[in-house]
């Protein structure tokens, strides 16, 4: 699994200009089932997202998780994650997991992180959506399991 995790003070994402979910304080996460990954991984990505200090304490330094802050995650589906640049001028998307196994392992991740106790709002696999957030930071960190 490959997530972008954005610091946010708010997310949304809409489809059809219909939101659908939104966050803040918290953070915007795009997530990738990569070929090969399964719920061992999903939850191992998760737990890490719950667990990891990119926010502020009392003395500005980056040492407290969103579980400790309460704050919340919006997940959106972003198979382009996956791109592979390495030649050519198109990227390649062959090392995501298949549509199907995609979007099942994206929902197990949301549900993974509610688990946490994350509250989680989601985007809509497949579909066009248009997302708006406003960074924090920025602090933007990337992840892979």
């Amino acid at each position: 699994m490959r997530a972008l995790l954005q610091r946010v003070t708010e997310a949304q994402v809409a489809v059809g200009g219909e939101v659908i979910g939104r966050s803040g304080p918290g953070l915007m996460i795009l997530v990738c089932a990569m070929a090969g990954d399964d719920e061992t991984r999903t939850a191992a990505l998760a737990a890490k997202v719950a667990k990891l200090r990119i926010f502020p304490d009392e003395a500005g330094k980056m040492n407290r998780s969103i579980r400790d802050m309460g704050g919340s995650a919006l997940v959106v589906s972003q198979f382009t994650l996956a791109a592979d640049t390495r030649s050519g001028n198109r990227p390649g998307f062959s090392t995501a997991a298949p549509p199907a196994e995609g979007e099942r392992l994206y929902e197990a991740f949301a549900a993974a992180l509610r688990a946490e106790g994350i509250p989680t709002e989601t985007g809509r696999f497949g579909a066009d959506m248009a997302v708006s957030l406003t960074n924090d930071g920025p602090v933007t960190i990337w992840l892979e399991v």
